[in-house]
């Protein structure tokens, strides 16, 4: 793989995407902490938790993947010999930490109360057709070598659930005509990750001179701008 140019950039995308990590890790703590003080998941939508967990697992299978297996990365070697991978330690930390936190949340909703609220049919349903669609997809790449294109379509999956699972939790609020129950501060810290991690995607392209950073990882691209 190509190596870095210029080391005033090296360290720059460091601290970026260090910064996306601690962001995005921090997070997820507002709402454990509130649903702990509360004994309570009431305003938390429980949609937004179960495509939340799918899509954090799907994003650890792709950048553990790409990040670890010298295999796939041989098969990137496609967009060119002298190109890096798109998948930093700190993606890779953060989608563990992530469906860790997350499955942690999953948890408080067994444990505490929860009113009414129950997992929707909706739900179930695209997590069961997601699940499906993956073990074909294996099943495939297992028979043809194609782990590139196995781990593009999970990096696929979680753009989607990444794009529909803010939904519910937003429409439950415009519903209640309350954001009680659910962290504010999870949602800014957020954001602020999204800039992180889109930054570190550009300062990689400019110190490469080539977006193949961008379009070799679209997934990334989508949740930093999502």
């Amino acid at each position: 793989m190509a190596s870095w140019n210029s080391i005033h950039l090296k360290v720059l995308y460091q601290v970026l995407g260090w910064s996306t990590f601690f962001s995005w890790a921090i997070s997820c703590y507002p709402q454990i902490v509130l649903n702990f003080r509360r004994k309570s998941v009431v305003g938390l939508n429980l949609d937004y938790e179960i495509l939340n967990l799918t899509k954090h697992l799907s994003y650890l299978i792709h950048n553990a993947s790409l990040y670890f297996s010298s295999v796939i990365q041989k098969h990137f070697e496609k967009y060119g010999f002298e190109q890096m991978i798109p998948v930093a330690a700190n993606d890779v930390a953060f989608s563990t930490h992530s469906a860790i936190m997350t499955s942690i949340v999953l948890s408080q909703v067994v444990i505490y109360e929860r009113g009414s609220q129950k997992f929707s049919m909706y739900a179930i349903g695209i997590v069961s057709v997601v699940l499906f669609i993956a073990a074909i997809c294996f099943f495939i790449a297992l028979h043809d070598n194609s782990w590139l294109w196995l781990i593009s379509i999970f990096n696929s999956i979680q753009v989607c659930m990444t794009l529909i699972k803010y939904m519910p939790q937003a429409f439950m609020n415009f519903l209640r005509k309350s954001t009680d129950g659910f962290s504010i501060g999870g949602v800014l810290l957020d954001f602020s990750g999204g800039i992180f991690n889109y930054s570190q995607m550009a300062v990689q392209s400019i110190d490469q001179g080539s977006w193949v950073n961008f379009f070799g990882n679209v997934g990334k691209v989508f949740i930093s701008l999502v």
